[in-house]
């Protein structure tokens, strides 16, 4: 949410100061006005994120990114004559009033970012492998982020401890060999590997350990290794990281997912409401029972959720072990026959995108039985819950849907999920509704 706001204040209070002057000046807001605010957006977009520095760091960053700025949009107006489209009255007024009130809404973000961190939930647990100098380091600038939203717990190293750094308020947790065990059962959600480039079949052996959990991983560098989902570079508290396993839809990423999810669910559910109620009346007229069957799923990060669909079955079985449905199936009836073989079974989820537990597009869930046999049967099968799962995905629209009666078709399945993390794009997204 921060890094959100972060993206959009600079460009917006340039482009509303540009305005509240046009207004005061002019007495309206006219169309120069109107483009220029354009223009100076697109070239200041994303903002700086600036929630890290001092104040006096702050303002000198302000007004040297403003320098440069007018000076270019100067250069182009003289060049062009655009410049004698706005009074010097105006020009002036907002030469002045510009890096102003980009300060002043950075300090208000300031005073606003405790409220907003709250907004977002509990902080999120981290551990760092490896207490090393680069570790160390590491999660010193993790304890004085003012603004950060991860709790380190501690580290975990191998080595004796003569030879360990030292790292104020982090406590040594455990060995490499209890990694996995405690990341599964304390729900640590970041892990940062910092081990040297020297360790590189350690580094192996603790992902490939690492791969039935929902936690995301990062290099503290320098190093890297192959079969990365995304291998994305970025910072944590300052210090650079390479993603080795990550949700793709963080930052501007996770607000285009979330809006266009939201918008689309709407605009589909108003299209069908119709055929709901046409199908919810067959559903209660051909068997008893309820029309809606709630079954527990797996959802983001591996959290259970409950998932509608319309029933299609005389039983509503969501029990330790789940028998998956087959074309002759005597438990499916007449009209859940019709609702499976067309998908209309599924269309009480977008319900489900409203509310925040799936999106439109990404991995299908499969029921928590299903998902707890599957975890230890297909390594990195659990990478699938870094997203929300999905209405329909890459896998379905590629003929990998339906019931998998081999090991060989639940792999194919899992191999178009982790390529569509890989690779997501609203423009993808698109296609896959499309297509389906």
């Amino acid at each position: 949410m921060l890094s959100a706001v972060e993206a959009m204040l600079d460009p917006s209070m340039l482009a509303l100061s540009l305005w509240l002057i046009g207004v005061s000046i002019e007495g309206e807001l006219q169309p120069p006005y109107l483009i220029l605010a354009v223009i100076v957006f697109s070239i200041t977009f994303p903002g700086t994120s600036r929630l890290q520095f001092s104040l006096k760091r702050l303002v000198f960053d302000v007004l040297y990114s403003w320098f440069w700025v007018m000076t270019l949009l100067l250069l182009l107006g003289i060049a062009t004559g655009y410049v004698h489209e706005f009074s010097h009255q105006a020009l002036v007024a907002w030469l002045w009033l510009a890096p102003l009130s980009q300060i002043g809404a950075h300090l208000v973000l300031r005073a606003a970012a405790p409220t907003l961190l709250a907004l977002q939930g509990p902080p999120q647990r981290a551990i760092i492998v490896g207490l090393n100098d680069q570790g160390a380091a590491l999660a010193g600038r993790i304890h004085k982020a003012r603004y950060s939203k991860i709790a380190l717990s501690g580290f975990f190293d191998d080595r004796s401890p003569d030879r360990l750094s030292r790292a104020e308020d982090s406590p040594l947790l455990g060995r490499l060999h209890e990694l996995p065990g405690f990341v599964k059962t304390q729900r640590i959600q970041f892990i940062y590997l910092s081990l040297p480039m020297a360790s590189q079949p350690r580094i192996l052996h603790v992902l490939d350990e690492l791969k039935d959990t929902t936690a995301s991983i990062y290099f503290v560098p320098d190093m890297f290794v192959t079969d990365l989902i995304q291998g994305r570079s970025g910072t944590v508290c300052g210090t650079p990281v390479i993603s080795v396993c990550e949700s793709p839809f963080t930052g501007s990423n996770g607000f285009i997912k979330r809006a266009s999810d939201i918008v689309l669910s709407l605009l589909i559910l108003a299209l069908i409401s119709p055929l709901l109620l046409l199908v919810a009346l067959a559903v209660k007229l051909d068997s008893p029972g309820p029309v809606i069957f709630k079954q527990r799923r797996y959802g983001l990060d591996g959290e259970e959720i409950l998932v509608y669909k319309f029933r299609s079955m005389r039983v509503c079985e969501d029990g330790e072990t789940i028998r998956q449905a087959s074309r002759e199936d005597s438990r499916i009836t007449r009209v859940g026959a019709f609702l499976r073989k067309s998908s209309l079974d599924e269309l009480p989820q977008f319900i489900n995108v409203l509310q925040g537990r799936m999106s439109i597009v990404g991995p299908r869930p499969h029921a928590v039985a299903h998902n707890e046999t599957y975890r230890n049967l297909i390594k990195g099968y659990m990478i699938r819950h870094k997203v929300k799962p999905g209405i329909t995905g890459w896998a379905q629209v590629n003929g990998y849907r339906g019931e998998t009666r081999t090991l060989d078709k639940m792999q194919a399945r899992i191999d178009h999920d982790l390529d569509y993390l890989r690779n997501w794009s609203l423009k993808l997204d698109l296609h896959i509704i499309l297509k389906t």
